[in-house]
């Protein structure tokens, strides 16, 4: 084909001069043409001053455990890429470093990113003439009876002969009301919804990793305490079997506490059945099988709740969200859609070269005599078609109504998310900082209640309330 091309390029320059109006024509229409269709205008946004309904306040209520430091809303403040370095864990960045690079569900999105890479460059070709080199070679008999072959009269007797063809054709669409540029603007705008998406898809697997990793260290910090529980309540149990053979206790003591004993280890084996989940969903999260994953044991008191809480204004909220982005992406390339539509209803011209050379024998081809050529343009308009380019350009204004509402449903729920969010740190604070309340004055009960029943001053029904008080309240601590 190259040889081809070199050899075409060879023929005398008259014969490319009918090409020069082509080609200046196709320049002059390629810039000249109007993009038909509304220009998209990225929205504004939301015209509000705050994210909750209420004031916040500057600082979340503190409690004297591990997690219950006060934290802090900084107005204005930027989110690190890497937030999840905030829990000063290098056990977790280790955990999602190692998702990040092999998560499934990511490289699958990464690739379709590619993908609508590719396809809004394979797209941006329709800017430019397409080109297409073809050699044709035939042998073939003339009749006897019509007119003689291409040698006669030299060789009047000669009805077989070959032809070799050679031709260089260029074709070329002037994009005279804009249908390709608004068709690039359309998969462009893909292409950003897909990359928003990724993104989305990046911040969603570091989210669920640091989840996982709170709450499997959530319960192994409630299997330990219902392990402390059990052995609290068996060695009370030792207790009351020693004093009902001394005499000192009933028979309906022993049996309410061996109850209550049987009660708590029931909760034991849920417990450890959620931890092997947490860790089975901890290894697929970090692209490893559940057997072939190393272990990883996260505890609470290592986990370090960020002083500072970065409070995004609502402008920068609306600018940084993926989900946000992404339906923002998803406007635009509806509103390129209604252009691209409405350009399909218009007229369309296509313009048309070849040249090249005939010889009936390949040492003769692109020799003098030989070379062809020819230029032409066509004009198309669409008068009939059932309705079908009006309603299309009707759906096409209706999916732009369609996404922009989307847009604005994302935009509520986003700022919805933000304000739970700011509600549940405050609430969460105030629920942990009483939750650690409740937990020691539940072993300041449980701990005078076991002194008097021992010395005699206390009933075993005061003990026995006093205990189930304390596991429920140390319970839930470990969860608050």
């Amino acid at each position: 084909m190259a040889a081809m091309v070199g050899r075409l390029r060879s023929l005398p320059w008259a014969t490319w001069l009918p090409l020069r109006p082509l080609l200046a024509a196709a320049a002059v229409l390629g810039f000249a043409g109007c993009a038909v269709g509304p220009d998209f205008q990225r929205p504004a946004a939301p015209a509000v001053g705050r994210l909750t309904a209420a004031p916040l306040p500057a600082t979340t209520a503190s409690a004297d455990v591990a997690g219950g430091e006060q934290q802090r809303f900084v107005p204005g403040g930027d989110i690190p890429a890497q937030w999840w370095t905030l829990f000063h864990s290098a056990e977790l960045n280790a955990l999602i470093e190692q998702s990040l690079a092999h998560n499934a569900d990511l490289k699958a999105a990464q690739a379709a990113l590619t993908v609508a890479h590719e396809n809004a460059r394979a797209q941006r070709g329709a800017y430019y003439p397409s080109v297409d080199g073809s050699f044709s070679a035939t042998r073939q008999k003339q009749s006897q009876q019509v007119a003689p072959g291409p040698n006669y009269p030299v060789v009047p007797q000669e009805y077989l002969y070959s032809f070799f063809t050679p031709q260089l054709s260029i074709s070329y669409a002037p994009d005279l009301f804009g249908l390709n540029r608004r068709a690039v603007e359309s998969v462009e705008a893909q292409e950003q919804s897909v990359r928003f998406q990724m993104i989305a898809a990046r911040i969603t697997l570091s989210t669920n990793v640091v989840a996982a990793a709170v709450q499997q260290a959530s319960l192994r910090g409630q299997i330990a305490a219902t392990r402390e529980l059990i052995a609290i309540d068996s060695k009370m149990v030792d207790i009351l079997r020693y004093q009902l053979a001394k005499g000192y206790a009933g028979r309906l003591d022993l049996v309410a506490q061996e109850s209550q004993l049987a009660q708590l280890q029931a909760t034991l084996p849920p417990l450890l059945t959620r931890l092997d989940q947490q860790n089975d969903l901890l290894a697929v999260l970090a692209g490893w099988l559940p057997g072939e994953a190393p272990a990883q044991a996260f505890d609470l008191a290592r986990l370090h709740l960020p002083q500072q809480l970065p409070l995004s204004l609502p402008s920068t909220l609306v600018a940084q969200r993926p989900d946000v982005r992404q339906a923002e992406a998803n406007m635009h390339a509806a509103s390129a859609n209604v252009g691209v539509a409405i350009a399909n209803r218009l007229p369309s011209i296509s313009l048309t070269a070849n040249v090249g050379s005939t010889a009936v024998a390949i040492d003769k081809v692109f020799k003098s005599g030989t070379g062809f050529w020819g230029i032409g343009a066509d004009i198309a308009a669409p008068i009939f078609h059932g309705g079908s380019l009006l309603h299309q350009e009707r759906a096409a204004k209706a999916a732009y109504v369609q996404a922009s509402e989307q847009y604005r449903s994302t935009v509520l729920t986003a700022f919805q998310n933000v304000a739970d969010t700011l509600a549940a740190l405050q609430h969460d604070a105030e629920g942990l900082q009483a939750a650690s309340r409740a937990a020691d004055a539940a072993k300041l009960t449980l701990d005078l209640s076991q002194r008097q029943y021992q010395d005699g001053y206390a009933g075993y029904l005061s003990l026995l309330g006093a205990e189930q008080g304390y596991q429920q309240a140390r319970i839930a601590l470990v969860q608050a």
